[in-house]
């Protein structure tokens, strides 16, 4: 299984995603679910994967291939002139990957499913962020809906519902996440580290910084255990139950 987050915010977006992968529990393994593509001063974009493996590598594949040819230097993922029809593109060709791999029937088509997050930003436009579907549909992140989560997102979901703020600092959301990962790390062993992050300032259009969290690194520690011992103090902080009596 995995955990993928892209976060919308006014300064700029931020991606996070576990690596593991599996296939039983005797077969585990490091992966990497965050693809990042850059033309400085044109545009940036980021997607991140769930779902089966071989679909999702398959689909970026088939992303970056086509539209390539010897005298061009874009492929077509690179071509497309707004993070709209760039989010189109990606969705057909999930469905077309899923649909020549699948055998025929509703089961099979699961066995084969992926979906996506898609962010980034083309000039002349904002900064924009989609979740796609493995139909092929897609939809856009806006104020009432400011982030994506996708695979085991229900035990990060409550920090990010409760402390996610528009105007907070990029490096405050990358915070954020850490302590939504790190509580869905605890409570579901599908997904695991490392985590690999990756920032995008609004209007840069040019990757910010990216950087992989392993259970040594010494910011990844203070993060996971202050977090551990802050929901510690809060609840010793919150008034003793004291029953209350009643008469028969």
């Amino acid at each position: 299984m995995t955990y993928c987050v892209g976060l919308l915010l006014k300064r700029g977006l931020v991606f996070m995603s576990d690596t593991r992968t599996n296939a039983g529990i005797d077969n585990i393994s490091v992966v990497t679910k965050l693809r990042s593509w850059n033309v400085p001063g044109e545009r940036f974009l980021t997607l991140l994967s769930a779902g089966n493996l071989a679909t999702t590598q398959s689909t970026i594949s088939l992303l970056e291939e086509r539209g390539l040819a010897p005298a061009q230097r874009k492929s077509a993922l690179l071509s497309q002139p707004s993070m709209f029809q760039t989010a189109k593109l990606i969705g057909e060709t999930l469905r077309e990957v899923i649909s020549y791999t699948s055998d025929s029937g509703q089961e099979a088509s699961g066995r084969f499913s992926g979906s996506f997050i898609l962010g980034g930003q083309i000039a002349g436009g904002q900064p924009r962020l989609f979740m796609i579907y493995p139909e092929g549909n897609f939809i856009e992140a806006g104020p009432d809906n400011p982030f994506f989560q996708i695979g085991e997102h229900k035990y990060g979901r409550p920090i990010l519902v409760r402390t996610y703020d528009p105007d907070m600092p990029l490096e405050d959301a990358v915070k954020l996440l850490l302590v939504s990962f790190d509580s869905t790390i605890k409570s579901n062993l599908s997904v695991g580290l490392p985590i690999d992050v990756q920032v995008y300032e609004t209007d840069s259009l040019q990757a910010g910084f990216r950087q992989r969290f392993d259970d040594r690194d010494p910011y990844y520690r203070t993060i996971s255990d202050g977090w551990s011992d802050a929901l510690k103090s809060a609840f010793e902080s919150l008034p003793p139950f004291v029953p209350t009596r009643r008469d028969a």
